[in-house]
């Protein structure tokens, strides 16, 4: 058993229904945490340390969840925000980074990028992966080369990973895939579905399910025809989770209504892919008719707000979205920064924007969206929004007296900390990451350098 000691720590109570309600976030002082088996087996408030705790001094949160990743982009932070365009330009830029991409490259950088995560306050992450096959489509010798380079990294790093392995047959809606993207495909639907079948094994073989676990993931409307979507709906197995990146571009929605006469969240619905097991990346143009469906269908919704910001992407509703049924949670997506506590803020600061309101998303919600609401899109062990028994032992703390911090109210820190404020991570029950360092990979910085010289 191992035990941790916190200064202060965000942890739970009951609302007083009388059904036990929900658990709701609360701050208490000087809190032993023990552990077994990686999970909370016991609470205490109000204590000392004992002899042999492991003192965490700061605020102690529950670890993030990062609910949409592409490792690969990490490559395009610092060199693609200058100039003008849209997404459409920046995607042109993505595709180049891809090319480049080998097995052995993308290990050695997604470590380093699964390592900036865990330093970050992140102890899992939903890796949003489709680049399945060498440049051109031919697969590698390797069976799920890739796909196991993104595993192994996690591994490294010490992060928990879903990896959602991703569908991919079209460049646009009645376009075939460009030789850009041509590694991303498969022949078709049963194809996908076959090599999916085999991932699960491959990964089982060489993992825990608590360590990397598989989900499955349909670019979007635009790579996925109205006939594949049939087939998947019958034929996707039903204890994985599903992601799609859902109406990110207007460009988007008028494709999809030109050919199929509805919207891409129509669409969904009319296939009966609408589901509490679905999450839907962006939404951020949608329609009202698209907020109630994604609400009444209880699907978790992914906002990914420095990415959308840095693209041009749009505000997306997620107010109204919430409001509606559906779960927030938050992602970093192409990695213009990697910070759990940006995310929740400009999700805050992206409604006050649109609404001309403060206040839109309490702390404790923007909390619930970066742990409780991200690990919802997850195949691994699910983190509470607060730190509570039989949750995993995933937690960050925050040095509460930084130059950006001090004066803070624990639960206010949302609006006031970066992740240059987590001093200590740790991630099923283990001290993984303190001050910046790696435990096991040293500081991140020097990885992301040297990973990144391999790549123009």
């Amino acid at each position: 058993m191992n035990a941790f000691w916190c200064e202060t720590a965000i942890t739970t109570s009951d609302d007083g229904n009388s059904d036990g309600g929900r658990r709701l976030p609360e701050v208490a002082t000087g809190v032993r945490v023990e552990t077994s088996n990686g999970r909370i087996s016991a609470i205490h408030t109000g204590v000392e340390p004992l002899p042999g705790d492991t003192t965490l001094a700061g605020v102690a949160f529950p670890a993030a969840a990062n609910a949409h990743s592409h490792a690969f982009h990490r490559i395009l932070r610092g060199r693609t925000h200058d100039g003008h365009g849209d997404f459409w330009v920046w995607r042109e830029q993505m595709y180049r980074s891809a090319s480049e991409l080998t097995p052995e490259k993308y290990q050695k950088l997604a470590t380093a990028v699964f390592a900036e995560m865990v330093v970050s306050g992140f102890s899992s992450v939903a890796e949003f992966h489709y680049v399945h096959h060498q440049p051109g489509g031919t697969p590698y010798a390797e069976p799920h080369a890739m796909e196991l380079a993104l595993a192994r990294a996690a591994a490294s790093a010490g992060i928990r990973l879903t990896l959602l392995d991703t569908l991919y047959l079209t460049g646009g809606i009645g376009t075939p895939l460009s030789p850009d993207q041509a590694r991303f495909g498969d022949a078709d639907a049963q194809a996908w579905l076959d090599r999916l079948a085999s991932l699960r094994t491959a990964m089982a073989e060489e993992f825990p399910p608590e360590v990397v676990g598989v989900g499955a993931a349909l670019h979007s409307v635009r790579a996925v025809p109205e006939e594949t979507l049939r087939i998947v709906a019958k034929h996707l197995p039903r204890d994985i989770p599903l992601h799609i990146h859902l109406s990110e571009q207007p460009a988007e929605n008028d494709a999809c209504m030109a050919a199929y006469g509805t919207t891409p969240t129509g669409l969904l619905e009319r296939h009966g892919l609408l589901s509490s097991r679905l999450s839907a990346v962006h939404s951020t143009h949608l329609t009202q008719e698209d907020i109630a469906l994604l609400g009444g269908a209880s699907t978790t919704v992914v906002m990914c707000p420095s990415t959308e910001a840095d693209l041009a992407d749009g505000i997306g509703p997620a107010r109204e979205l919430c409001d509606a049924g559906a779960t927030i949670a938050l992602g970093t997506d192409q990695h213009a920064v990697i910070d759990p506590w940006i995310e929740m803020r400009t999700l805050e600061h992206g409604e006050r924007l649109g609404s001309g309101q403060r206040g839109r998303f309490s702390p404790g919600e923007l909390l619930g969206a970066a742990t409780e609401g991200a690990t919802r899109s997850m195949a691994t062990p699910v983190a509470p929004q607060a730190l509570q028994v039989g949750g995993v032992c995933d937690i960050m703390i925050i040095n509460p007296a930084s130059t950006r911090t001090a004066g803070s109210r624990p639960m206010q820190l949302a609006f006031s900390a970066t992740a240059s404020d987590v001093t200590q991570v740790v991630i099923g029950g283990e001290l993984i990451a303190s001050t910046g360092v790696h435990a096991r990979l040293g500081a991140p910085g020097a990885l992301l350098t040297e990973a990144l010289k391999e790549f123009s």
